[in-house]
């Protein structure tokens, strides 16, 4: 399982979505990602949606959502 936190590359201002991407693109067939954010990232979940995946988004405190994808069987 990978994981990616974000939290930091949102808080400089930039945007995690190439990273993300690129990680996705290096999974596995088994393998999983967690992305940790500041938010629900709703947009991201229906993009790897339409690739195949599965998630689960679990927020974890103000700030701090954990949301892993899973790609579908």
């Amino acid at each position: 399982m990978a994981t990616l936190d974000v939290r930091p590359i949102l808080a400089a201002g930039e945007e995690p979505f190439d990273l993300i991407m690129k990680t996705v693109g290096g999974l596995g067939a088994d393998e999983e990602l967690t992305i940790v954010s500041p938010f629900e990232p709703v947009p991201l979940e229906g993009v790897l949606g339409s690739q195949g995946f599965a998630f689960n988004a679990v927020q974890r405190g103000e700030g701090d959502w954990h949301v892993t994808f899973t790609r579908n069987a």
